[in-house]
């Protein structure tokens, strides 16, 4: 006899998806995975995105996350379905993104006998997840996805795959709410509640005492939630300390304040770089030290003292020894700092740090951003100061491919706002930007949402335009074209003696016609009169636009610190000169 309050277990997973709030999913249907694409259809609350191929799944579901705060959530087949979606996976974990895969897998009784499309999806993605679970029992189906849901979005967020056989998908159990879900802490790694005082009172000390501080802030600014930009524009407004932030966390301070002095690292800005080598206190909140903004590490940033705020405690450490760190969350941490301050009566007005900004506005008569715009070729630092000026009174998203353009967009274009800036940093994969671009336009209707792109980038995911076109997003792609691969032509320029291997891309298409195919709106500006009317018409237009902007084909991106050299070692323009024997190590690392 049935009992009623039993549910299959594609039913459960539904169930729990609404339980868990979850309003819009990407995916793409297979044989192990038709029963949930079943209860799917007999459904109302869930929106399914359907996407052209397995991997535009995962990065729409990264750039819904991004965007929104919340967790994206991708459904897929096994084997191939399941492979497809590695490459993004693996961006998530190393860009600390919040989302849930559900994989489709065999028959149980069929796993381990070569099965068709069976492949070990928890093997394969056990270095690439956060946590992953193969479901054996259909009992436990409702606490593995709550508590999934919980692993992704706790301490540092990251991607959580859940594997449910066929069988699994069919069988009977009891549903269990989240509710009533007891979760295993073990797992969790959510980090410390607990505000560590000494933390907070030394670092306000070394703040009184210091001569030459320094905010160096990354993405786990913007993973702790708006609070913590907010807790941190009133701790520099207190302290008139300068801030740089990491690619990653652009957008937690407003690019255009006075007190910050943009990205720091690779491509960074000069004075930001000569900041950190030069201060006496480095405040590191929610930044891995990733090597893109070490530099050579016997050489960064000698002669100060290092305090670190990381709710997660495998980064502390780990590149660069630091003298205090606490593994508390953000936002707490710093509301604590605030809240000492003013109970303190501690003013800084006296500690208005002169001689240190003197020398910072000494860096940045550099100008180091500085390019040379001519009246016919389009220079791609112009396309994106443009397109900034053009869209910054709306409220705009910008994804982006990896390459050059990527750190144009970053140099070039202000944000004023957390979580408007989606971009693969840590594993830079290329055909991120687009399907990014449809899960931000997905959980942000009414927002403008524009992918730069370069058009080496773009062609590896360009089957994502029919899924805008089909869901009526207009999401507007803003191509660099200069008919290169132009990071590797830049290094090839730099390291290798302009040997460009490969490096140029021929045969491509006419991306004004390539979106109409799509039944998706094409434009061009091949020179600089066109621009700002092209861009001007791509935002009127209420569909996905593809703008083909022809720019300079030999143009580097500057400044830039060489790999192998000290972050103060920087490149201004094509006319410094490398040191030759970090030219040499510096071919190992790029």
């Amino acid at each position: 006899m049935n009992n009623e309050n039993e549910f299959t277990g594609a039913d459960i997973l539904l169930k729990a998806l609404k339980d868990q709030e979850v309003d819009t999913i990407f995916g793409y249907p297979g044989g192990a995975v038709l029963p949930i694409y079943d209860a799917i259809f007999g459904q109302n609350f869930l929106k399914h995105v359907l996407v052209r191929q397995e991997a535009g799944a995962v990065h729409a579901a990264e750039g819904y996350a991004r965007s929104s705060g919340k967790v994206g959530v991708l459904l897929v087949t096994s084997g191939p379905g399941v492979t497809n979606v590695v490459t993004g996976l693996t961006d998530a974990l190393m860009d600390s993104i919040p989302i849930v895969c559900i994989s489709g897998q065999v028959p149980s009784h069929l796993i381990g006998t070569d099965a068709f499309q069976e492949c070990d999806t928890t093997g394969i993605t056990r270095p690439c997840t956060k946590h992953n679970y193969l479901v054996k029992d259909v009992s436990k189906l409702s606490e593995t996805i709550h508590e999934a849901f919980k692993i992704a979005s706790s301490g540092r967020p990251g991607p959580v795959l859940i594997d449910i056989p066929k069988d699994i998908q069919f069988a009977k159990s009891k549903y269990i709410s989240k509710k009533d879900i007891s979760f295993r802490e073990h797992r969790i790694k959510a980090g410390s509640k607990n505000v560590d005082k000494n933390f907070v009172k030394e670092l306000v000390n070394h703040i009184k005492k210091s001569e030459r501080p320094i905010f160096y802030v990354g993405g786990g600014c913007l993973n702790s939630g708006h609070q913590a930009s907010q807790e941190l524009i009133k701790l520099v407004n207190k302290t008139n300390i300068p801030i740089t932030t990491t690619l990653h966390g652009l957008g937690c301070f407003p690019g255009e304040d006075k007190s910050s002095l943009g990205m720091l690292g690779m491509h960074g800005n000069y004075e930001a770089n000569l900041a950190m080598n030069k201060c006496d206190l480095m405040i590191n909140v929610g930044a891995r030290f990733d090597d893109r903004v070490t530099g050579r590490l016997d050489a960064f940033s000698p002669d100060s003292i290092k305090f670190h705020i990381d709710i997660d405690q495998s980064s502390i450490n780990k590149n660069v020894k630091v003298n205090f760190h606490t593994n508390t969350d953000i936002t707490i941490t710093l509301k604590e700092i605030n809240a000492f301050i003013d109970s303190n009566n501690i003013d800084f007005g006296d500690k208005d740090y002169d001689n240190w900004w003197g020398q910072i506005n000494e860096w940045r008569k550099k100008e180091c951003l500085h390019y040379e715009q001519g009246d016919e070729v389009i220079k791609p630092q112009h396309a994106i100061s443009r397109l900034y000026e053009l869209t910054k009174q709306k409220d705009t998203f910008v994804t982006t491919e990896v390459g050059q353009h990527q750190m144009w967009a970053a140099q070039y274009y202000k944000f004023s706002k957390p979580n408007r800036w989606i971009t693969s940093g840590g594993l830079g994969t290329m055909g991120f930007g687009m399907p990014a671009a449809v899960g931000a336009q997905m959980a942000n209707p009414d927002s403008l949402v524009i992918d730069i792109a370069g058009e080496a980038s773009f062609l590896m995911n360009i089957q994502e335009i029919a899924t805008a076109v089909q869901y009526k997003l207009p999401i507007k792609i803003f191509i660099l074209n200069n008919e290169y691969m132009g990071m590797v032509r830049q290094w090839q320029e730099l390291l290798h003696g302009s040997r460009y291997s490969e490096s140029y891309v021929d045969a491509l298409p006419d991306f004004k016609k390539l979106a109409e195919s799509f039944n998706a709106v094409g434009v061009r500006a091949k020179n600089i009169s066109e621009l700002d009317d092209t861009i001007n018409e791509m935002i009127s237009i209420d569909r996905p636009v593809i703008a083909d902007i022809w720019v300079d084909k030999k143009e580097n991106c500057f400044p830039m610190i060489p790999s192998g050299a000290a972050h103060h070692e920087m490149l201004l323009s094509k006319y410094d000169k490398e040191n030759p024997e970090n030219q040499e190590k510096g071919k190992v690392l790029v």
